[in-house]
């Protein structure tokens, strides 16, 4: 049996995730990407071949003149609309691919659920090079988020403040995405969670979630995430009868979402299982062969009514930032130990040595911890001492 895994830069999901899962399975996989020389790098071992894997046609035309395909996956936000169209062209299990563009664009997301009588979110969209004053005459609430349409990473997401400022950051992300469509949408007051879930078309799993703090106004970097295993009853129906208007059902999704007396309302929908290692720490707390289980559903397996999951444990993932921009000088190096039962996983995620700006993104985490136990209080415990102890230098 083979699997296409489209691919653009190598992740961890992939890394430490999928291909150790397919492997499992018995799968032969074929990398298929645009950057073949870091797959290559990262694991010698896999077929990779290079293909344009942003376009559909080139996709398929790679697939038809290789070996015939069992399964075709992608873990990437930007590439799941293309999976779902080749899986769909060679009749192989997959998403809708109307709903993973829905779930991508979310400009498309906003106007999906609206007409569903979902959701409705007051939404400007702005095109490729369209004059950002258009957005100040769009008769938006202030303060309003700006985003790229389909951004990822909270990249050039920001919170602004009134209409000249939307129109001076707009002008900015266009400068630097001039290729990109961007929105501006209303901010969604409440605390922000995730809802992890898993499908086959048939039955859906929700396999809990994570409360996120986020970094101070304007921009909104995911800091930490602490796993929650079951929210109130009403918020989780809120959330899937959203996900079940868009269309969303079939292998992993990742949805965020806030929660303001007891209204929940989504901020995005990531139609792929959620990332920055915290897929690994969902692994290791539920105690489930989870990344073997989203692999079957896309080799046409049903899931088992009860996936055995443990709802017990308690975790969380925090990332050491960059506060400034210079050249990282010291950091810890990778850490797997055991404090009081608690498993702890540190992973360094910038050599020290290189430099970098700082972009306010995810690009800035310098690591990443996890940390898992049975009782909250001792995860907390350990977490907090870990980055009381340990330091990351900077110099400009």
């Amino acid at each position: 049996m083979r699997m296409y895994l489209l691919a653009l830069n190598p992740t961890d999901s992939v890394t430490d995730g999928f291909l150790p899962a397919a492997a499992r399975l018995g799968l032969d996989v074929t990398v298929l990407t645009d950057q073949p020389e870091a797959h290559r790098r990262t694991y010698p071992e896999i077929e990779v071949v290079e293909c344009d894997v942003r376009d559909f046609r080139a996709v398929i035309s790679r697939i038809a003149t290789h070996h015939p395909a069992t399964a075709v996956f992608s873990n990437s936000d930007h590439l799941q609309t293309q999976a779902a169209l080749v899986a769909d062209y060679f009749g192989l299990p997959g998403k809708d691919w109307r709903a993973a563009l829905r779930a991508k664009n979310k400009a498309e997301m906003r106007r999906h659920l609206a007409a569903a009588g979902a959701d409705t979110v007051r939404t400007a969209e702005l095109a490729p090079g369209q004059d950002p004053s258009a957005l100040a005459g769009a008769g938006l609430p202030y303060p309003c988020v700006l985003k790229p349409r389909e951004g990822v990473a909270s990249e050039d997401v920001m919170l602004v403040g009134d209409a000249e400022e939307l129109v001076v950051r707009a002008k900015e992300v266009q400068e630097r995405r001039p290729g990109a469509a961007l929105v501006a949408e209303e901010f969604l007051p409440g605390e922000l969670f995730t809802l992890e879930t898993l499908g086959d078309g048939r039955v859906r799993h929700v396999l809990g979630g994570f409360h996120t703090a986020v970094s101070p106004p304007p921009a909104f970097i995911e800091e930490r995430l602490d796993f929650v295993a079951d929210q109130p009853e009403p918020v989780v129906a809120q959330v899937l009868a959203q996900l079940d208007a868009l269309g969303v059902g079939f292998g992993a999704c990742h949805t965020e979402f806030v929660v303001h007396e007891g209204r929940a309302r989504l901020i995005e929908v990531n139609y792929r299982v959620i990332g920055d290692q915290c897929d690994l720490l969902l692994a290791q707390l539920l105690e489930i062969p989870l990344f073997e289980h989203i692999l079957r559903t896309h080799l046409g397996e049903p899931l088992p009514a009860d996936l055995g999951a443990r709802r017990d444990a308690a975790g969380r993932v925090e990332y050491a930032l960059a506060d400034r921009a210079g050249t990282l000088t010291g950091a810890p190096d990778a850490v797997d130990r055991e404090v009081d039962g608690v498993r702890v996983s540190y992973r360094p995620l910038r050599p020290v040595g290189t430099e970098h700006p700082l972009y306010r993104t995810n690009r800035d985490y310098l690591g990443v911890l996890r940390v898992t136990g049975a009782d909250r209080a001792a995860v907390d415990r350990v977490a907090d001492g870990f980055f009381a102890t340990e330091r990351w230098e900077i110099s400009s």
